[in-house]
């Protein structure tokens, strides 16, 4: 059985927030020309950019507005969910230069050849990542401008002792757990993670789903929906469950004592990538916006406002800053990271193997 499963290494932590800079200043940022002299009376370049929409004011703010200016060109921003956004991209109906993607949606983008392979050489701050940001789908595609990572939360006053592995899931919920829908983002890392605590070295799918099928009676519900386990975490109908640590000071909000656990097994990478559109009449610009969005200012700025966890090594945090980010050389080099190729070439089998013996 092929081995499905890498541990991501990491050389050091940085942030999603780097500094869009003028020619001549140190922040690598680089300057396509259009920002040359006499582009402030030209009319500006227009760069689509496709995203999620989550914290709009924020990354208006502190990520499109810099980098207009320095560049002289106009960010137009089309919102949406992963899935719904690829299918935009895959029936030719949108004009996209760039989107971000969770990494398993971002490979179904490359299999189908919907993006551009990129020019490292005009991204210059890929190499200031942690190696598992810089080419988490392959050299010629985008990186991941920021890494999350999924692990356990739970409310101690409601589970049987401490949680701290994955395997702890079948012995200290009773009937008061929830996992993540095979459909969700975390859903295959829960088929992965039911293969380790069965015993398997590499993925086994029949000692998986054999797992899998022993915690079901505990589960309440298995959600599609973070908004979901936060609002059951808040009324006490579950103890807790796997969910992304930036979710988690939601959580904390509502059960001040909730506590959020990386698993000895290793949690998991959660990451998204930026990559440019297979057709963009913009690839360079586009590129030097990912660049930018890789450079330590958006990088820094984005951790510190708890937007996304820096993967730019030279973000530096205080303890503070750094509650509920994803950070540090240690942290991520812990991280175990799913192969998102192999992902998708058994997702349809194990989701219709999942609704026939699990969540039907």
């Amino acid at each position: 059985m092929r081995k499905w499963m890498k541990m991501g290494l990491a050389v050091t932590l940085t942030s999603l927030l780097a500094a869009c800079g003028t020619a001549g200043n140190n922040n690598g940022a680089t300057n396509n020309g259009a920002a040359s002299e006499g582009a402030e009376t030209s009319a500006p370049a227009e760069l689509v950019i496709s995203t999620w929409g989550f914290s709009e004011d924020f990354f208006k703010e502190a990520v499109y507005a810099p980098f207009e200016k320095e560049h002289n060109v106009k960010i137009v921003v089309e919102i949406g969910y992963n899935a719904e956004r690829l299918n935009k991209i895959r029936q030719g109906s949108s004009d996209v230069d760039v989107i971000y993607l969770s990494d398993y949606y971002a490979q179904q983008g490359i299999d189908e050849k919907l993006f551009d392979t990129v020019d490292r050489a005009n991204i210059p701050n890929i190499g200031k990542l942690y190696d598992i940001a810089k080419a988490p789908l392959g050299e010629e595609y985008g990186p991941a401008y920021t890494v999350g990572r999924l692990g356990i939360a739970y409310n101690p006053a409601l589970v049987k002792g401490e949680v701290n592995s994955w395997a702890d899931m079948w012995t200290a919920f009773d009937n008061n757990l929830t996992l993540p829908a095979i459909t969700a983002t975390a859903g295959p890392m829960i088929v992965d993670a039911a293969s380790v605590v069965a015993g398997s070295t590499e993925f086994n799918e029949d000692q998986s789903f054999a797992k899998q099928k022993e915690l079901d009676a505990s589960v309440v519900k298995y959600y599609s929906q973070t908004s979901e386990y936060v609002n059951m975490f808040g009324q006490e109908e579950i103890a807790g469950g796997p969910i992304m640590e930036m979710y988690f000071k939601d959580l904390q909000a509502a059960v001040p004592d909730a506590k959020f656990v990386a698993p000895t097994e290793g949690a998991y990478a959660v990451m998204n990538t930026i990559n440019v559109v297979k057709g963009s009449n913009n690839k360079k610009l586009a590129e030097e916006f990912i660049n930018w969005q890789l450079s330590k200012e958006v990088q820094e700025k984005s951790a510190k406002a708890k937007v996304d966890s820096p993967v730019n090594t030279e973000v530096v945090l205080t303890e503070d800053e750094a509650k509920g980010v994803t950070y540090g050389a240690d942290v991520i080099g812990k991280l175990r990271k799913l192969d998102m190729s192999f992902v998708n070439q058994h997702i349809s089998e194990w989701t219709d193997r999942w609704n026939r013996e699990i969540g039907g």
